[in-house]
């Protein structure tokens, strides 16, 4: 159980890395990271990681999918955690 809270911190903690890196990338015109990988790393159990980049930066906030995604990615990611939980 430790290394899955331990994997849960870093995924999150990636994420939002990730979404700071990318604000930053865009705004000086360089090298983005993909929307793909974003939400690859969310679903992955980065959501909220993924979401509090989008609030901390004020990053993909206009973006459709990235308003709804998240939050969804969220409660994927509580879904799954609640079932290890229980089952492991």
């Amino acid at each position: 159980m430790t290394y899955f809270l331990v994997y849960m911190l870093l995924i999150n903690l990636i994420t939002f890395i990730e979404m700071g890196y990318d604000k930053g990338q865009a705004k000086k015109g360089g090298r983005r990271v993909p929307e793909k990988r974003l939400f690859t790393m969310a679903a992955l159990g980065g959501g909220v990681g993924g979401w509090l980049g989008m609030r901390a930066w004020r990053h993909k906030t206009k973006h459709t999918s990235f308003v709804v995604g998240m939050p969804l990615l969220i409660v994927l990611n509580a879904v799954c955690v609640i079932v290890i939980t229980i089952y492991v």
